[in-house]
């Protein structure tokens, strides 16, 4: 097989298999357009004969989305504030001095990762509880969140660090820098790439977050847009276009985000291993 037949071939493949991803994003949309007897038409219809465009505004001010969008919005930037303000210390630490000890708390960490949300949710619920965080429930919300996604940011984080010359560091404490003068003139600088890649994929994580906000947030005037999406279901639910159309305005700024910065989040989860 010729050189631009293999290349052919590749994008074909990855043609069918982008097809295939984005399929239920396209029925998402297609679906909130669609009359209540289009929707559940057989054969269904791939396009709207006749878009309900109205849905979207009724949605909208029917149920407050402004509120839960600002309310993911503030849980969201929170969580990155915080997680950004910790980790990146704890990823320098971890990529630049090794021991033993070192050691066993990046293993640490990386356990931490795979523990599932709803097996940490009984126990920080009641330690919040104690501790009277829950008086606070957003800000109860996004300290659980940073806990869970911190292991995950540590470890991108460590990477882009480790890609940094020592080099550069011993130069600058040459010049008459102090360890912490050459970690923010010299490290921080060369490393802001990845920083900012790795808490876009925290942000567009956390602005999806359910288990945390759902099990906390009583108040609906506090809750995101996670839990208004749920509140649409019920044991006798049949607004299945408004619940897509909420799921699509949920979606689409994160979406937005993912497509506008996808060759700097590339780019960022890839440093590590390129230099």
């Amino acid at each position: 097989m010729s050189e631009v037949s293999k290349h052919r071939l590749m994008l074909a493949i990855a043609c069918i298999l982008a097809a295939v991803y984005l399929f239920p994003l396209y029925w998402m949309y297609v679906t909130s357009l669609k009359s209540g007897s289009a929707m559940f038409a057989t054969p269904p219809g791939l396009f709207p004969v006749d878009p309900q465009w109205s849905v979207y505004s009724y949605v909208w001010e029917s149920r407050d989305m402004g509120r839960y969008m600002w309310n993911s919005l503030v849980i969201a930037a929170g969580s990155v504030a915080l997680i950004v303000l910790l980790g990146t210390g704890c990823a320098y630490v971890l990529a630049r001095y090794r021991s033993r000890w070192v050691d066993v708390g990046l293993f640490l960490i990386l356990m931490l990762q795979v523990l599932p949300a709803s097996l940490l949710i009984t126990p920080i619920f009641v330690g919040f509880s104690q501790l009277g965080l829950l008086n606070t429930p957003r800000t109860a919300v996004i300290i659980a969140i940073a806990a869970k996604s911190m292991p995950f940011y540590v470890v991108l984080v460590r990477s882009t660090f480790m890609s940094v010359p020592m080099e550069l560091e011993e130069a600058a404490l040459v010049d008459g820098n102090s360890r912490v003068g050459a970690f923010f003139n010299i490290v921080l600088p060369l490393a802001r790439n990845g920083i900012l890649v790795s808490g876009i994929l925290i942000f567009m994580q956390a602005f999806g977050e359910f288990v945390y906000s759902k099990s906390m947030i009583q108040n609906i005037e506090l809750q995101p847009a996670s839990v208004g999406l749920n509140s649409f279901m019920g044991p006798n639910t049949n607004e299945w276009n408004n619940i897509l159309a909420f799921a699509s305005m949920y979606v689409t700024p994160i979406l937005a985000i993912f497509v506008l910065l996808q060759r700097r989040i590339v780019s960022g989860l890839t440093s590590g291993a390129l230099k």
